[in-house]
């Protein structure tokens, strides 16, 4: 196996925040006697990652995602641990290193807001010092593959949300960077748009040999993009390994998909849990175990036009995780996940 593009150990990033009781006499009192306490936004996380991987970076607001990214882009320096990235160690922000990755932030803005996008990516052109022929080369390509020639001559702040979020990624990857570390990069964005974004990245992966950790709250970003995820809840991981071994382990059901002939309709409920109705169409929620022989049932008492049996969406997969998560975290201290 090759040598990791991203390692680290035991990494953590302590918070000592002060805390105080509401009223007045509280907020005296503190005047002389500040009380503390610490908040464990990573706890001695691991993880490595391999040359070319795309692994996504799972979990629910406050639970490490953005902090872990921004200790492994030097912009915050740990409380403990060790951290290496294509051989650097992050918060010494080498410029050899800093030339080799990037950080994009679906809700934060890189751009001139009064310039048109061609300028900004001029600047960047010069900050990294890439050449004439290269930079316009790379950027003209960036442009085709997601479709925003008519737009970048206007000023950033005349385009949508989309077309911005467009923008912001061309202005990231102009450098070429080895390492991508994009954090909610189609927030906000239509369906359309996040099917482009998604397939510009895997473009770039596949182009360039590029390590991608992404952060979403689409699971389908996760899904298109991701074989491997790691989720992390309350600052510590509560998995490491294959997204479809992850649905495997911790799927206790499936969905079945029923549609009857000539758009007759039928009290499903009895076969398992109605959990959606629509156009004729009804889903079903049931065991794992007892799948095959409900599907039978229904074939066999019903005129089925159509039954297709799923696994469950994986936003509820995750669900699961954090619900059970000391059951997880003991598995994950036993086992080792391909």
């Amino acid at each position: 196996m090759s040598t990791p593009i991203i390692s680290i150990s035991n990494l953590s990033k302590h918070y000592k925040v002060p805390v105080r009781e509401a009223g007045l006499k509280a907020s005296v009192k503190s005047l002389f006697n500040r009380q503390h306490r610490v908040v464990r936004a990573v706890d001695e996380i691991a993880f490595t990652i391999q040359p070319g991987e795309v692994v996504g970076f799972l979990g629910p607001n406050g639970a490490g995602k953005t902090t872990t990214l921004k200790m492994l882009s030097g912009l915050l320096h740990p409380s403990g641990g060790e951290v290496s990235v294509l051989g650097f160690e992050p918060k010494r922000r080498q410029q050899d290193f800093l030339r080799q990755i990037t950080l994009v932030m679906g809700n934060r803005n890189q751009l001139h807001w009064d310039l048109p996008a061609l300028d900004s990516f001029e600047l960047n052109r010069a900050i990294y010092g890439i050449p004439e022929a290269e930079f316009k080369s790379i950027r003209d390509e960036f442009i085709g593959l997601l479709e925003v020639g008519e737009l970048v001559q206007k000023p950033v702040r005349n385009l949508s949300l989309g077309e911005r979020m467009k923008m912001e990624i061309i202005g990231a990857l102009l450098h070429t960077p080895k390492v991508l570390y994009l954090d909610e990069p189609t927030i906000g964005l239509d369906v359309t748009m996040q099917r482009r974004i998604r397939k510009f990245v895997a473009e770039y992966n596949q182009r360039f040999g590029a390590t991608v950790l992404l952060t979403s709250h689409y699971m389908a970003d996760v899904e298109a993009l991701c074989k491997r995820v790691i989720v992390i809840h309350q600052g510590k991981i509560l998995y490491d390994g294959a997204l479809t071994r992850l649905v495997e382990r911790f799927s206790a059901y499936k969905t079945l998909g029923i549609t009857l002939e000539n758009g007759r309709t039928a009290d499903l409920s009895p076969y398992g849990e109605v959990v959606g109705q629509e156009a004729g169409r009804v889903v079903l929620r049931v065991p794992k175990a007892l799948t095959t022989q409900t599907a039978a049932r229904l074939l066999t008492d019903l005129p089925v036009a159509d039954l297709t049996i799923e696994d469950p969406p994986i936003e509820d997969v995750i669900e699961q995780v954090f619900a059970n998560e000391q059951v997880f975290a003991n598995e994950q201290t036993n086992s080792s996940f391909p």
